[in-house]
C-alpha cells in the first residue's frame, strides 16, 4: 500500500499594520539605496568626466582646409569681400531657385511628403539648411 501523505493546510493572515510597516520599510530603504548610489556616483564621475569632456567636445579652434588664396587676394579691401560674398550668396540663391522651378514641376516630387515640406519651408522662410534641404530631398 503507497503512502500518502496529508495534505497540509496553509494559514495565511492578513495583518494590515505589518504590511504598511513592511511596505514603509522597503520604500525607505530603496530611497537610501538610491542615495548612497548617487553619491558613490558623484565620487567617481568627476574622475570620469574630464576625459570624456575633453574626448567629446569640439577642438577650440575649428579646423579649416588650406586652400590657396586667389589671384590678388591679398590685395582686396573689406569692401571687395563684402562685394563678392555678396555676388556667392546672390549666385546660390539662383541656383536654388533654378532648382526649385525644375523640381516644382517634376511630377515625382509632388508624391515625397520631406521635399513638399522643405519647398515650403524655402517659400515661407528661406535659410541655408532650407535651400540645402530642398537640394537634398527634392532631386
Amino acid at each position: 500500500m503507497p503512502y500518502r501523505a496529508r495534505r497540509r493546510a496553509l494559514r495565511v493572515t492578513f495583518n494590515p499594520v505589518s504590511l504598511i510597516v513592511s511596505v514603509a520599510v522597503g520604500l525607505w530603504l530603496g530611497a537610501v539605496a538610491i542615495g548612497v548610489s548617487l553619491w558613490l556616483l558623484g565620487q567617481y564621475l568627476p574622475q570620469v568626466q574630464q576625459p570624456l569632456r575633453d574626448a567629446i567636445a569640439p577642438p577650440a579652434a575649428p579646423v579649416a582646409p588650406v586652400a590657396p588664396a586667389p589671384y590678388g587676394a591679398a590685395e582686396q579691401t573689406p569692401e571687395q569681400n563684402r562685394m563678392f560674398e555678396q555676388y556667392q550668396q546672390i549666385l546660390r540663391q539662383q541656383q536654388v531657385e533654378h532648382a526649385e522651378q525644375q523640381m516644382q514641376g517634376d511630377p515625382r516630387n509632388l508624391s515625397k511628403p520631406a521635399c513638399q515640406f522643405w519647398l515650403q519651408q524655402n517659400r515661407t522662410a528661406p535659410t541655408e539648411k532650407s535651400r540645402a534641404n530642398v537640394l537634398e530631398f527634392c532631386h
